[in-house]
């Protein structure tokens, strides 16, 4: 569910305004508000949202970094490139905002997924609190977890990768 709001009250990234939006938008079961003021512009989503990157994108990021380390030292380019065939043909899960990264729904309960776990992709495999608001993280594909990149209470920002999947 969307609405367009028009912002008279609060101010590009005024914090506690974002808050009590966030707030309201849990109240209301509202998933998106988006602000208008001027030439400012803020758009709040609720709730997970699958953001993909291509898995060819890492490995062509890393690219540049081995030439630059065969230049200075041989033994460095080799290190590397076991590195980078690690994660080829593996799909990234990435955090769609910026919060803490909890494995299970709750503390002492079971995790969610673990290395060697299949998942489908609507199934949930963490959870990203943000600003009080607790977002059910789900596959976006259909895999096996071949990689926990972080540990229960880390702090994650917006696209980092959370997990590894071997596509099915």
């Amino acid at each position: 569910m969307a609405r367009e709001v028009k912002a008279t009250s609060v101010k590009p990234f005024d914090i506690e305004g974002l808050q009590q939006l966030m707030e309201l938008m849990e109240k209301h079961d509202l998933s998106e508000i988006k602000l208008k003021e001027g030439d400012a512009k803020c758009l709040l989503r609720r709730g997970a949202q699958v953001v993909s990157a291509p898995i060819a994108a890492t490995p062509a990021a890393m690219a540049p970094a081995a030439p630059a380390a065969a230049v200075g030292a041989a033994p460095a380019a080799t290190a590397a490139a076991p590195a980078a065939d690690d994660t080829a043909g593996l799909v990234e899960i990435t955090s769609p905002t910026v919060g803490t990264f909890y494995q299970s729904p709750s503390p002492g309960e079971p995790v969610f997924v673990k290395v060697g776990d299949t998942v489908s992709t609507d199934q949930t495999v963490c959870i990203v609190e943000a600003m009080k608001v607790f977002n059910q993280i789900p596959a976006g594909v259909n895999g096996k977890i071949e990689k926990v990149l972080l540990s229960d209470g880390d702090t994650v920002e917006f696209g980092q990768a959370m997990f590894l999947v071997k596509p099915a």
